[in-house]
């Protein structure tokens, strides 16, 4: 009896950090992780690169868990979605137009600015330990499964199979009661699995940010921050760019005037942006788009409850835009056919995306490895992907504004009723 009651206590003991540790937001974590990991750096030096691994860790679980979750995203998108008629396969023309759009945008940017190549060299990988002996932490590394279903098609791989059993058996715990009637109820039961497991990974991103920035300046110094301030600069430059290409599309292609437009729905990009969520903006888009943009209800519905599932073009922006960067930082060239190959991977990978905690985050594991880049350096762009994070988002809820306006037509509702 005393045993259980101390077993619980522990539980609630455990629980309490938890909860105390999520209390705080993700960007509050990664500054911190930031400050102490520059901290660390400084006093540690070259032996700082052990503290890598954390960062190696975290990538590769990601890296593991992109591909079912883009699978399940996509399939629970268009199994929700009503579409119907013409006004679908023009919804979806918008959709594709405005992502290829962005990431051609981000794209031009970094050809143009070149933030990777702003230090005087690139910048090399933290040293490695040295010695005939093999290194327990990168033996424990070599143990996690790069893909989920990788250690089922390799017999050697216990281990692996052993770190999926455990995570989707807690995972599935808070799931076990949950009925599962028809095919929706299974894929929706997956995908909420998979993210929590993904809340997990992101609870442990802050000290993988630690452990990179220490590892970073303790063997390299300051130099690879100037790129990334390069990058910074980048992408708000593309950001923009991308928010007026959605002025005049709204301009030419609707009756609302684009000054009207944003003035209305400012409130909603002001949420996209404190919150990171598009998702959580979606309920307050619609209301605006009706009572203070004034668009018809199916319009305002397709474009900004429907399209939110599949918009992600400040997110896919930012992703070519990050492959472009890390390559130009590694002093690797990317050909035009590579440079396609990012385009269609963005694209593919920000479809469906919108439900997914993070979204850029995962998705951008696949972007990489499409062209043979190092997810290593995802790592690197975690100190300041929260502030960007919050900028695309707003960037994504624009588009599911301009989505609406353009599915509105050229002719407001009242004038197409008086006619």
């Amino acid at each position: 009896m005393e045993d259980e009651r101390l077993r619980s206590n522990e539980r609630e003991t455990t629980t309490g950090l938890i909860a105390h540790w999520r209390a705080i937001p993700l960007y509050a974590r990664i500054i911190v992780a930031v400050a102490l990991g520059v901290v660390a750096g400084l006093a540690l030096g070259d032996s700082a690169h052990i503290l890598e691994t954390p960062a190696k860790l975290v990538l590769r679980l990601l890296g593991a868990l992109a591909p079912p979750l883009i699978l399940l995203a996509i399939v629970q998108a268009l199994m929700r979605a009503h579409l119907a008629g013409g006004q679908a396969l023009r919804l979806v023309a918008l959709l594709l137009t405005n992502t290829l759009a962005a990431i051609f945008i981000g794209l031009a940017v970094a050809n143009v600015l070149q933030p990777g190549a702003w230090t005087t060299a690139a910048p090399g990988a933290p040293a490695k330990s040295s010695g005939g002996a093999a290194d327990p932490l990168m033996q424990f590394l070599d143990s996690v499964p790069k893909s989920i279903l990788g250690p089922f098609g390799d017999n050697g791989a216990v281990m692996g199979v052993i770190f999926i059993a455990v995570a989707f058996g807690v995972a599935l715990r808070g799931l076990r009661t949950h009925e599962v009637r028809t095919v929706e109820d299974l894929v929706h039961v997956a995908l909420s699995s998979l993210i929590a497991i993904l809340h997990w990974i992101i609870d442990v991103v802050p000290l993988a940010v630690f452990g990179l920035i220490a590892s970073i300046v303790g063997v390299s110094g300051f130099r690879d921050f100037l790129a990334l301030g390069g990058f910074f600069i980048a992408v708000l430059t593309a950001l923009a760019l991308q928010f007026l290409y959605y002025a005049l599309r709204i301009w030419l292609g609707s009756w609302a005037n684009p000054l009207h437009v944003v003035a209305g729905v400012r409130d909603a990009l002001l949420m996209a942006f404190s919150t990171g969520s598009s998702t959580a903006t979606m309920p307050l888009t619609y209301e605006l788009l009706r009572e203070r943009v004034g668009l018809r209800e199916r319009s305002a519905s397709m474009g900004a409850l429907i399209g939110s599932n599949f918009n992600n073009d400040g997110t896919a922006l930012y992703e070519a835009m990050a492959a472009l960067f890390v390559a130009q930082l590694l002093g690797m060239h990317l050909t035009f056919t590579q440079q396609i190959l990012v385009v269609l991977t963005s694209v593919v990978a920000s479809v469906g995306a919108a439900g997914i905690p993070e979204a850029g985050l995962v998705t951008m594991t696949m972007v990489f490895r499409a062209v043979a880049l190092p997810t290593d350096y995802i790592a690197l762009l975690l100190t300041i992907d929260w502030l960007l994070d919050r900028c695309r988002t707003a960037i994504n809820v624009m588009g599911d504004v301009t989505v609406s306006c353009l599915l509105d037509g050229k002719v407001k509702e009242e004038t197409r009723e008086a006619s």
